[in-house]
């Protein structure tokens, strides 16, 4: 195998583009190449000199990168099955992505060059500096020992997971066709909305608050709302008004916890963090000559369970909701027209509702559009080995909220109200995975439940009655992985989960064969079980990196997205013309589409030989534009 890494220029910027921009843009060029055969000398090649033999595994940190540079800077095409992404390896192995973290998590004395950010500013990008080229080549050598030995210190991908990576980059060089004329016109309507929003909270506040991005925001609300109210901003011995925070404010209907000013103020400031003018004008300039964005997909992303996350765009962040008449919006957004109050309350309103459908299907072609029914609710009592009776409700068609709410209030099926339904609903979403009543009255908030502590305490305990095989499996889990850490290197069950303690990961081993490991785990002085986190980035004088603890709900979470996204990449082995694919949804793009759905019926619901007994149902459906 040969490991390497390229330092390049441009007058394109990266960050902005894209990198499949910023291979193909004309002023791209090739500083050097530094490279090392197996476990040999680092080497530098420079333009003009013998290029070194390729005839082998590439290894690289984010080989999406070094693949394109070779392919569009350099014209050499090598095949994607040679390419071994190592920081995929770092991700598959719960490691964080970045060359930079990866050596220090995983605790190797190799680290990457601190100088590099610097002197890529200064070689890389106009006006450059190419007196430290010298500089830039030790640094870019230095990179290919810290991948190197990272990579070395870490789990090999096995041949499944890298299929999966390069299935992954396939969809990626695919990409999807983007609406650029609606992406723009989006970005007009929320420049002139945010004006608005902007002088709105400027009155509200008599001018003490100038834009709601300010610090001064949480301050203002926080001083102005009742106790209940400044209860929910507690953060961490810290105050929020983040997301969650915002809604549960907003669904206190008493003043005297929420005044009237307060409340247009939270709403205002929920409005404009919600806009997706960010997301419209990155899917415009990340957008290809053909029109089309490449390199969404990011392999192994999800930290603790190995799902897939998005970048640049960020299409897994894209709200569900979508307009009910897209292309009439669209109409209208293009020729500048009125958009409120007809299609939506705000222009904000309107925008997330068209972030979907500001996805296309080529000339000629439709999207074919299916997502698995209720996976997690099917694969957690299918891994728990004893859920029979909530795997019977979905062989016999049953919906899983009616079933809560029968068994809650003790009514039959059929005598289930849709307000009972809801209360259901929350139940399957709030206690799924431990939650308790605290879980459950924040969930019952985002639908519209006004409950007491002591009716959520009811809701809850009415649920786990009803689902014992739920507690028992989390019961399980924690005694499978706690006896795991005490016993090392011998293998504990729970249901269909195997862990494993090596003295120093917690791994779990996945019914379709793929394991995941909580990082550098051990007990602390008060018995918790804790681990490394790697989606938490520590300070630069950390000794250790940031920690989280494990507990039955979490552990019960993660196996069960890990094994419904297991069910995902075997999908996707199987399917042609995948453009997107999100969470439990797959979109393909075909100029037959009955027969397109056809298959992705065929192959979603057919589970895979490891899955044996798991029932699978999906919804298709055929779409002129992404939505739901």
């Amino acid at each position: 195998m040969i490991w390497l890494d390229f330092e390049t220029r441009s007058e394109c910027d990266l960050k902005t583009a894209g990198v499949y921009n910023y291979a193909r843009h004309p002023s791209t060029e090739v500083i050097c190449l530094s490279w090392a055969l197996d476990d040999g000398p680092v080497q530098t090649w420079r333009p003009g000199e013998p290029m070194p033999t390729l005839d082998c595994q590439i290894r690289a940190h984010n080989a999406a990168f070094e693949r394109l540079i070779f392919w569009h800077v350099l014209k050499m095409p090598i095949p994607l099955k040679q390419f071994y992404c190592t920081a995929a390896q770092a991700r598959a192995n719960c490691a964080p992505g970045s060359l930079e973290d990866v050596g220090r998590f995983a605790g190797t004395e190799m680290r990457k060059d601190h100088r590099g950010a610097a002197l890529v500013r200064a070689c890389c990008i106009p006006p450059y500096r190419d007196d430290l080229i010298p500089e830039l080549i030790e640094y870019c050598e230095q990179d290919v020992r810290t991948m190197r030995a990272a990579s070395k210190a870490m789990r090999e991908l096995t041949p499944e997971e890298l299929e999966d990576y390069h299935v992954n980059e396939r969809i990626n060089d695919r990409g999807v066709l983007v609406d650029q004329p609606l992406c723009r016109a989006a970005v007009k309507y929320a420049a002139d909305e945010l004006q608005e929003i902007e002088a709105t909270v400027k009155t509200v506040t008599n001018g003490e608050i100038t834009s709601v991005r300010s610090p001064r925001m949480r301050l203002w609300v926080q001083e102005r709302v009742g106790p209940t109210a400044l209860k929910l901003m507690e953060r961490d011995d810290k105050f929020s008004i983040d997301k969650t925070v915002r809604a549960n404010l907003l669904a206190i209907d008493d003043p005297e916890e929420v005044p009237p000013d307060v409340r247009e103020v939270i709403q205002c400031a929920d409005d404009l963090w919600a806009s997706s003018v960010a997301k419209f004008n990155r899917l415009d300039s990340l957008a290809c000559g053909d029109g089309r964005v490449r390199g969404a997909f990011v392999f192994a992303g999800g930290s603790a369970t190995g799902r897939a996350s998005s970048y640049g765009a960020q299409v897994h962040n894209f709200t569900r909701k979508c307009a009910d008449d897209p292309e009439a919006v669209r109409h209208a957004m293009v020729r500048s027209h009125a958009i409120v109050p007809r299609y939506g309350r705000r222009v904000t309103d309107v925008l997330r509702g068209m972030l979907r459908p500001a996805l296309i299907p080529s000339p000629g072609k439709q999207f074919v559009v299916a997502d698995w029914s209720a996976i997690e609710g099917r694969v957690n009592p299918w891994l728990s080995m004893e859920g029979e009776d909530k795997l019977q409700q979905f062989i016999d068609k049953q919906d899983p909220y009616i079933v809560n709410a029968a068994a809650t209030y003790d009514v039959k099926y059929e005598e289930v109200t849709k307000a009972q339904r809801q209360v259901g609903k929350v139940q399957e979403l709030a206690c799924g995975f431990g939650g308790g009543d605290g879980a459950f009255a924040a969930m019952g908030r985002i639908y519209g439940l006004d409950m007491s502590t002591d009716e959520a305490k009811k809701m809850v305990k009415a649920w786990r009655k009803a689902n014992q095989w739920s507690v028992t499996f989390w019961s399980n889990l924690e005694c499978a992985y706690l006896t795991a850490m005490r016993n090392p290197t011998k293998p504990f069950t729970a249901g269909r989960i195997k862990y494993l303690f090596d003295r120093k990961h917690l791994w779990y081993h996945l019914p379709s064969g793929r394991v995941l490991c909580y990082p550098n785990a051990r007990f602390e002085k008060d018995g918790s079980l804790t681990y490394s986190k790697a989606s938490w980035k520590p300070a630069a004088d950390a000794k250790e990196w940031p920690r989280a603890r494990l507990w039955s709900g979490l552990a019960c979470e993660n196996v069960t997205q890990a094994t419904a996204h297991d069910l995902l990449r075997e999908a996707l082995r199987r399917l042609p013309d995948v453009v997107l694919h999100v969470h439990d949804e797959i979109v393909m793009e075909s100029d037959r589409p009955e027969e397109a759905k056809a298959l992705l019926e065929e192959v979603m619901t057919t589970p895979p030989a490891w899955a044996e007994g798991l029932p699978l149902d999906v919804e298709a459906s055929i779409m002129e534009r992404y939505g739901k």
